[in-house]
């Protein structure tokens, strides 16, 4: 169960960012005991790969709080964040950490599991949160923006280290994340409605 839930919530921090939570886990495999990545995720703790992980981190931080830039970018990481969520969740979920002791009880076949299960949960996550942004920009006249951004990225942050110190506590940011999901549905139907209702308004004494 806990190694579902560290996948899972790595998979998540990845929707919402995609680079957070790979530089999340190379950064504590590197320096702490935490968690123990698989020899095959290794390389998330190469020096080099913590940088480049870092500078695009630090681009994708910008981009995606200025309006209009937000969106484009949110187009380009339809294809990154799933990525990296597969590669989270397969990384975190057969990870050894302060809670997980024998990952190897769990996905000890089929490998390709968990990168899809991580795949597509960071895809569902990024569509909420691709959906979600330009209702708030529309509400806000793209002030914003930057505020959402910045929530998002700091739940990011708390997803993955949650994930990886204390799993069970992911339960929780999935119900905030349904929460969200549940809240950008019902506003854009209100937008709907609200331009369908406009519409007919002008056609009636137009």
């Amino acid at each position: 169960m806990f190694e579902a839930l560290t996948g899972t919530g790595l998979a998540a921090s990845a929707g919402l960012n995609a680079y957070i939570p790979l530089l999340t886990m190379g950064l504590l495999a590197r320096y702490t005991e935490a968690i123990s990545l698989p020899s095959g995720f290794a390389w998330l703790t190469n020096g080099w790969t913590l940088v480049i992980l870092g500078l695009l981190l630090a681009i994708e931080v910008v981009a995606d709080k200025v309006p209009i830039v937000d969106h484009m970018n949110d187009v380009v990481q339809t294809f990154v964040r799933p990525t990296a969520g597969g590669l989270a969740f397969g990384a975190g979920s057969a990870s050894e950490t302060v809670t997980v002791a024998d990952p190897g009880s769990f996905f000890t076949s089929h490998q390709w599991v968990p990168i899809v299960a991580g795949g597509l949960i960071a895809l569902v996550v990024h569509g909420v949160k691709s959906a979600s942004r330009p209702v708030v920009n529309a509400s806000t006249a793209g002030f914003g923006a930057p505020v959402a951004s910045t929530a998002e990225d700091i739940g990011s942050v708390v997803m993955s280290i949650v994930a990886v110190l204390l799993p069970i506590l992911v339960l929780f940011g999935l119900v905030i994340l349904l929460w969200a999901a549940f809240w950008v549905v019902r506003r854009r139907r209100r937008r709907k409605r609200e331009r369908i209702s406009g519409v007919e308004t002008r056609q009636l004494f137009g």
